[in-house]
């Protein structure tokens, strides 16, 4: 009972404090969706070597000498790493060493094979006996020829040991130190060639086709060049494929040569003028509006009771940040631009 009178007061005064009421949430940012009006469209992509090498050993060994390292600039031929060669090079020894002595055998023979025809002329021996003698000349032929043929594959494999370089150009990587074992097949050197690169990009098919017609094309390489460079009808290549997943067929694009500055693996953009086709049929969204979940991707549309509601689309490539819709959205929805904050909305 005590403190129970003691709990009265304090009950009194809180019962006069203002109640704490919840912060209402911050209302949903939705974007507009409208259709795309004819004019300029981009697509990422990504530059690449023209000529791009991993050159790989075709004998074990441990690597002995190593003279490169990335960043490198090699010219044609230049040896950049050495694999033992030991073994290799006493068995060229050993070969060369048998073919000098059949070398031999075969002027004793070729001397033996004269002398007998002198005697057979002279009636002295036998048609047989110089037959035999003949044989043994042509015999000691055959495996003087066997004999140089071996020693050639003991000099070629000799020099399968030295890696060169197969063309002027720039050392990507070098995935192995002084004193690694190469294998046949495994990675060494990788060396491209910095004079020719190109950008390579993923449209859909009736877009690469409107390439294929003559369509204008720029190139743009943020961090590079200020501006876009335009790209004439001769530098471009749509490749005759189509990847069976996203429908999108690989174009490239050559690049000015001894472009300065232009790296292997770079972000770049690739810009090209719409047709008829794209003004009022491509809708476009903000890629971070997507929600992809296992085997479902949608976006969260604002429905009639204007609550956002999840709704499957099937998206297209990728505009820069914006990403094209192919199916599943019309003109005039409005999606979610925070789909995590939308899926909390009950």
């Amino acid at each position: 009972m005590r403190h129970r009178l003691w709990l009265l007061p304090v009950l009194a005064a809180l019962s006069g404090l203002p109640s704490v009421q919840a912060a209402e949430p911050a209302p949903l940012a939705y974007h507009a969706v409208q259709p795309t009006q004819a004019g300029w469209l981009s697509s990422d992509a990504r530059v690449e070597a023209v000529r791009d090498t991993v050159l790989s050993a075709q004998v074990a060994g441990a690597i002995v000498a190593l003279h490169v390292k990335a960043g490198d600039r090699v010219r044609a031929g230049q040896e950049l790493l050495r694999i033992d060669a030991r073994m290799a090079s006493q068995g060229a020894a050993a070969s060369q060493a048998q073919v000098a002595a059949a070398q031999a055998n075969l002027q004793v023979a070729g001397k033996e094979y004269e002398r007998q025809k002198q005697l057979f002329a002279k009636r002295y021996i036998s048609q047989a006996a110089l037959d035999a003698a003949e044989a043994q000349w042509r015999a000691a032929q055959a495996q003087v020829q066997a004999l140089q043929a071996q020693a050639g594959v003991a000099a070629t494999q000799s020099g399968l040991h030295v890696l060169k370089a197969p063309y002027a150009g720039v050392v990507a990587s070098v995935p192995v130190a002084l004193g690694d074992m190469a294998m046949p097949g495994r990675p060494l050197v990788s060396v491209y060639d910095p004079a020719l690169l190109r950008v390579t990009a993923s449209l859909a098919e009736e877009q690469a086709q409107r390439l294929r017609s003559g369509g204008g094309v720029q190139v743009e390489i943020p961090g590079l060049a200020a501006r876009r460079m335009d790209v004439g009808a001769a530098q471009i290549q749509v490749l005759p494929t189509a990847d069976p997943l996203s429908h999108t067929v690989p174009v490239r694009v050559q690049l000015p040569a001894d472009l300065p500055g232009a790296l292997p693996g770079s972000f770049a953009r690739l810009w090209w003028q719409g047709g008829a086709a794209d003004a009022g049929g491509r809708v476009l969204v903000p890629a971070k509006a997507v929600v992809r979940r296992a085997e479902m991707t949608g976006v969260y549309v604002r429905g009639g009771n204007g609550q956002p509601q999840l709704r499957q689309v099937r998206l297209g490539p990728p505009q820069g940040e914006m990403v094209e819709v192919l199916s599943g959205l019309r003109a005039g929805d409005q999606v979610a631009l925070e789909p995590q904050a939308a899926a909390k909305v009950r």
